[in-house]
């Protein structure tokens, strides 16, 4: 491994790790990546190889155009999804993509997650959005650039960095951050969210929506200048 690249690979490697460790994904399912924007490369984990086999070494770089920069493996078959959300969500270094159960089961539905209490308000300040279903003609193109598109043209009208997450319509979550670690723990407070969005609509299918009033005050303040969440 090149000096070169040793950390963006160590903080891919790490983030990976956190995926199943926080119970968002099972053996081979799901993905993290990390990326260096001024050098335009990002790494990512390599195709099919499980979590617990995982090593830095097998961390694979690839530029912006998907070519290989450093790495014996294969890329995860998303690379090109990651690739089109680095270059048009600026200010994101992380994407990761999962598969957990409850975030997974809202997507299958198609149906954005709604806004029912304040660990929802606290992350974001809006129903998690979901796609739309891919046509047969964008599955039929470049698949994994089209799911990049898909959340691209979702987005449109939203920030990215106010709602670092989204589910694509039957397949499941991606979340994003200003780096790998901040992706994954987007993804997991995402996985929260739907698993409490799924139990408060299971005990009364008729649940309010949180008040505005109280969205605001929980978003604003863990986000933005006015914030006073957490230590300075």
């Amino acid at each position: 491994m090149s000096a070169a690249y040793r950390e963006l690979r160590e903080r891919t490697f790490a983030a990976n790790l956190e995926i199943p460790r926080r119970g968002l994904a099972i053996y081979t399912f799901g993905n993290a990546s990390a990326f260096d924007r001024d050098r335009g490369v990002l790494a990512i984990k390599p195709s099919g190889v499980p979590y617990d086999r995982l090593s830095v070494d097998d961390m694979v770089v690839v530029d912006l155009e998907g070519k290989v920069v450093e790495g014996d493996l294969r890329p995860s078959s998303d690379t090109r999804t990651h690739i089109v959300l680095y270059a048009k969500f600026r200010g994101i270094g992380g994407v990761v993509h999962t598969r957990s159960m409850y975030a997974t089961s809202w997507a299958q539905t198609g149906t954005p997650i709604p806004m029912y209490g304040t660990t929802h308000a606290d992350h974001l300040a809006e129903d998690v959005p979901c796609t739309e279903l891919m046509s047969a003609s964008a599955v039929k193109g470049d698949y994994e650039t089209e799911t990049g598109k898909q959340i691209v043209e979702c987005f449109r009208g939203r920030s990215p960095l106010r709602t670092p997450m989204v589910l694509v319509a039957g397949r499941g979550p991606f979340a994003w951050g200003e780096d790998a670690e901040k992706a994954v723990y987007n993804a997991a407070a995402l996985e929260e969210i739907a698993r409490m969005a799924f139990i408060t609509r299971t005990i009364d299918p008729g649940a309010p929506r949180l008040p505005d009033a109280l969205v605001r005050k929980h978003f604003y303040r863990k986000h933005g200048k006015s914030a006073y969440y957490g230590q300075k």
